[in-house]
């Protein structure tokens, strides 16, 4: 399994900057999601990584090669699925997969290698297909077969779970964390959970720049880890009086007598919302703990 590195690149289109002075080493065997909002710069960084840009300034290392230096060799190394996903409509998907395969010059049996990538993305019902025939779903499976036909030691996947249905992301969420056991994976997605799932480290960008990079339980920590508490009283009453309490930060009202509370210190309050609502003979009639998500996490850190 290859390592990759980013060495303050920095990538313009014209006089927009897409990215500025990015660095950041990924290691053998990590899953890392890329994260950011719309344009903050992840497509053209996996493009860089990809030797299929290059960059402005800077330098993309693959096992300490430089990727624009030998991109070829490179290319060897990865498994590439773009957002767009392209692929040729009016081939069968086996053909296609052939078509790849030979493309590579892999050695050892094609016929054999199709057929287990078609096993292992789960393209067994639709192989005698023409592309252009399948569903969204099964389109991105055999872009997935496509990125690992050559069996490379790195995979990087821009979006590969976009558009689909429930059913269709779970399933390709299971391929890539089994892929994730043995090889180096850069995966860009919106969906949090997936994030979550699926990854060990999570870099967040935001407009072309590096803003976290870390383990998700340390991300948790770096925006803050602030406890939020959804209570629900028998009683309505001003948002005066919770705002007056010394032991809450925030207060917002989701309903008639529903409250979203988030408390100073990252302390716990529910014993003191307790404490609170018997000193002034309110009813609790619902106190839950709010488990923080990723996606709080990267709201923090990329919000205006």
């Amino acid at each position: 399994m290859a390592t990759i590195e980013a060495q303050n690149i920095s990538k313009y289109y014209g006089k927009q900057k897409a990215l500025s002075n990015i660095n950041l080493t990924i290691k053998k065997g990590e899953v890392v999601g890329l994260l950011g909002p719309n344009g903050a710069g992840k497509s053209t960084l996996m493009k860089i990584l990809t030797s299929f840009l290059p960059p402005t300034s800077g330098t993309a290392l693959i096992n300490g090669v430089d990727v624009q230096e030998a991109s070829l060799d490179i290319r060897k190394l990865i498994g590439y699925l773009p957002e767009n996903n392209p692929l040729y409509t009016d081939m069968y998907v086996k053909e296609y997969l052939r078509f790849v395969f030979d493309i590579y010059k892999n050695p050892g049996n094609p016929n054999q290698a199709v057929d287990r990538l078609i096993d292992l993305t789960g393209l067994q019902s639709e192989y005698k297909k023409k592309i252009g025939a399948l569903s969204k779903g099964y389109r991105q499976r055999v872009g997935l077969a496509q990125a690992l036909i050559h069996d490379p030691e790195i995979l990087i996947f821009d979006e590969p779970t976009s558009g689909l249905d429930p059913n269709q992301l779970i399933g390709i969420r299971k391929i890539i964390t089994d892929l994730g056991k043995e090889k180096t994976v850069i995966l860009s997605t919106h969906i949090m959970q997936e994030v979550e799932a699926v990854c060990d480290r999570v870099i967040i960008i935001d407009k072309g720049r590096i803003v976290a990079d870390d383990a998700t339980i340390n991300l948790f920590k770096m925006a803050g880890n602030k406890q939020s508490f959804r209570v629900e009283f028998k009683e309505q009453f001003s948002e005066n009086i919770l705002n007056q309490l010394p032991f809450i930060d925030k207060v917002q009202l989701l309903s008639k007598n529903e409250w979203l509370i988030e408390s100073k210190d990252n302390k716990d309050i529910r014993e003191d919302l307790f404490k609170f609502a018997v000193a002034n003979n309110y009813n609790v009639l619902s106190l839950i703990q709010e488990e923080q998500k990723m996606e709080d996490v990267f709201r923090r850190l990329t919000e205006q």
